[in-house]
């Protein structure tokens, strides 16, 4: 017989249709509206090329919030056996741009100017998820926070980041 892994249940707003997945977790199927921000149409359509490499997936994305679920495995271990600070730390960040992404008009982008993670506990294989929430939106500088927790929901670490918001040439290329 094969290991389970066990579910982390997300908060379900009405207006999201959730859809099992292979593993029992749940993800939202939830198209982004019409007019929400080209990084986060690009996310949900067609991931992000570290998510891709690492083997995380970002599962919902929403005014100033996103969450993203990583199944960890020895793939991910640092030479102690445990999940790589690193790895934690991608997870997080993904979040966190993605929850700032989510806040910004058409015109606008942004760039990581902070980033700084706490590590709580050692994690070995566990599914985690990382729920990320914008707590300051200003004009020009954001305020992000993420907590990471295991399948028991235990907080494996947290993560803070300031971002800030370009327009104009800034903008351009990004």
């Amino acid at each position: 017989m094969g290991a389970t892994v066990p579910k982390i249940p997300t908060r379900p707003r009405s207006r999201d249709r959730q859809l099992a997945t292979d593993n029992g977790s749940r993800t939202t199927d939830r198209e982004p509206p019409a007019d929400a921000h080209r990084l986060v149409h690009s996310v949900k359509s067609f991931g992000a090329p570290c998510a891709k490499l690492i083997g995380f997936e970002i599962v919902e994305i929403d005014a100033g919030r996103a969450v993203g679920h990583l199944q960890t495995g020895p793939q991910h271990a640092n030479p102690m056996g445990t999940v790589h600070g690193g790895i934690l730390c991608d997870l997080a960040d993904a979040a966190m741009g993605m929850a700032f992404a989510s806040t910004l008009k058409h015109d606008e982008t942004f760039t990581t100017l902070e980033l700084k993670i706490n590590f709580v506990r050692p994690v070995w294989v566990s599914l985690l998820r990382a729920e990320a929430h914008v707590t300051n939106r200003g004009k020009t500088v954001g305020l992000v926070e993420c907590s990471v927790r295991d399948e028991h929901h235990r907080l494996v670490a947290k993560a803070v980041s300031t971002c800030l918001i370009l327009r104009g040439e800034q903008a351009a290329g990004r």
